[in-house]
């Protein structure tokens, strides 16, 4: 980068908003992500999580919604409205799934199977995503299937442990995050850089529990984005990009900490007996990778999560990849 040039927050509200106000997505946005422990090349803990989600055109959202999101405080009446529809599943497995009885104290297996709402009012200096998540935990979830039939695909080991699973169990969350852009850097030749600390929050019987972290994100005509999408629990990412041109791309770093209090795949479940893990109630993660968007239409993530240790006498710790591909149609 030559002659770099910082500016500061007079500088979000004068350029940033120019440079997003011709390339506002007048189309929805597909956002299709995979993560997995194979990334790093492990096989337990959290091991897969799959997400679609719909995300509505900017402003394009019914007249009882905008009413309501105008009567919620942390809503700010001018940020452009987005509405998101989402649906995923998620898979946690112990240590070693080829023993039929893991250990007492080990991760248990557990699946989820989901469906959520969200609404989000962005400006150009912040947003605010508010989600709710129903679904259901246990044999229903039908993770135990899906990773029997992709083991059995592929030529990898069987689980033989999913008698253990969580029993079924209907799950509801609500959650909400807030981002903020306080620090914008342009350089010469379509660089720049930019730094959004979050705060966050869920409540319910999958996820209770407060976060809070940065993103720093460095590249060249960098997408209007609010980094990489992630499933939850994670660091939040934004399914909408505004590009800046045909080609442009960014890598980031990320820092993510959490006071948690309940997770339904660690604690077991709420009503009734279940294998647990004794959980550690204040966790934290470190993310880093690339976004790279194509032609004003596609744009790709990869992102290596690397968590710390999530309940007492976890084997080391574990680290796994997300790839997300989003598109405007």
């Amino acid at each position: 980068m030559t002659r770099p040039c910082t500016r500061s927050v007079t500088a979000i509200l004068l350029a940033w908003p120019l440079m997003a106000s011709g390339d506002l997505p007048e189309r929805g946005t597909l956002t299709l992500e995979y993560e997995n422990d194979l990334f790093a090349g492990e096989d337990r803990y959290y091991t897969s999580g799959v997400r679609a989600t719909w995300l509505s055109p900017d402003d394009r959202v019914p007249g009882w919604v905008r009413a309501g999101a105008e009567l919620m405080p942390f809503f700010s009446p001018r940020g452009e409205l987005k509405l998101s529809y989402s649906a995923g599943q998620n898979m946690y497995t112990p240590e070693d799934i080829e023993d039929p009885d893991p250990p007492s104290g080990d991760r248990p297996y557990a699946g989820w199977l989901y469906f959520g709402v969200g609404l989000a009012s962005e400006t150009p200096r912040r947003v605010d995503r508010l989600h709710l998540n129903v679904g259901v935990v246990g044999p229903a979830s039908l993770a135990d299937k899906t990773q029997k039939e992709i083991h059995r695909f592929t030529g990898s080991p069987q689980p033989q442990g999913w008698d253990t699973q969580l029993e079924n169990e209907p799950t509801v969350m609500l959650s909400y995050e807030r981002q903020w852009r306080p620090w914008v850097g342009f350089g010469a030749d379509g660089w720049q850089a930019d730094v959004t600390p979050h705060v966050g929050g869920a409540a319910g019987n999958v996820f209770t529990q407060i976060n809070a972290g940065a993103t720093l994100r460095v590249g060249r005509n960098l997408p209007l984005d609010w980094g990489p999408p992630r499933i939850q629990p994670s660091l939040p990412g934004s399914n909408v990009f505004r590009p800046q041109a045909d080609v442009g791309w960014y890598l980031f770093a990320g820092v993510d900490g959490r006071a948690v209090a309940r997770d339904i795949f660690l604690d077991g479940n709420t009503f009734g007996d279940s294998r647990s893990a004794d959980k550690r109630p204040f966790v934290g993660e470190v993310q880093v990778g690339g976004a790279m968007n194509i032609s004003r239409r596609w744009r790709i993530t990869y992102t290596h999560v690397f968590p710390t240790r999530e309940f007492r006498g976890q084997e080391g710790t574990q680290d796994f990849g997300a790839i997300a591909v989003s598109g405007h149609f």
